[in-house]
């Protein structure tokens, strides 16, 4: 089980630099109270737990390769007072043989871009929805990477990875419509598709 290309877990305190408020960018993203969400490639939860808080009473799947940062995200779900994220290990690739229910939300922040095989992830992705589920993609900008600074320094992933919303497009693999394009200054768009 390989990452996806030049994916990893930023520093937290850049990280918020970026998304001082996720729970809001994921509200814009269509993400509402009673959803099942699963996050693919969450870290150590900076979009899982406050996706948590979002959807409560439903269960956020905070799934990722790297045990330690499940730990992580555990535990500070633990000093949260969050009770409603179940990690789980295992590659995204076969997400829908990980997840314990059909979901309503499948998240992928920052890391599409690092995605060999955009078409099947797509198709694992739709058999791990619900009817009327939706794929919400946050992504950086098709930019320089010089260009996309954070504290001074170039972040996020090599400018030959970057692709732009339109390239994001996942309509094809998995029968999904675009819902929303909601822009995420100041270096990223989010894309929510329906199924």
């Amino acid at each position: 089980m390989d990452r996806f290309e030049n994916t990893g877990q930023p520093d937290w305190d850049w990280w918020g630099r970026l998304w001082p408020t996720p729970g809001e960018t994921l509200r814009k993203l269509g993400v509402e109270s009673g959803d099942a969400l699963a996050e693919v490639g969450c870290g150590n939860g900076y979009f899982a737990l406050p996706a948590a808080r979002v959807v409560d009473p439903a269960t956020v799947y905070a799934c990722d390769l790297d045990e330690s940062l499940l730990a992580e995200c555990s535990s500070l779900a633990d000093r949260q007072g969050v009770e409603n994220v179940e990690t789980v290990h295992g590659d995204a690739r076969q997400l829908s043989e990980l997840l314990p229910e059909l979901v309503d939300v499948v998240l992928l922040a920052n890391a599409f871009h690092g995605v060999e095989d955009r078409d099947a992830l797509v198709r694992e992705v739709a058999a791990s929805l619900r009817p009327g589920g939706r794929f919400v993609v946050v992504n950086w900008r098709d930019r320089p990477r010089e260009e996309t600074t954070v504290a001074g320094e170039p972040r996020g992933p090599p400018t030959d990875l970057r692709v732009s919303a339109d390239e994001t497009a996942v309509r094809s693999a998995g029968g999904f419509s675009l819902e929303r394009q909601v822009d995420l200054p100041p270096y990223h768009y989010g894309l929510a598709f329906e199924l």
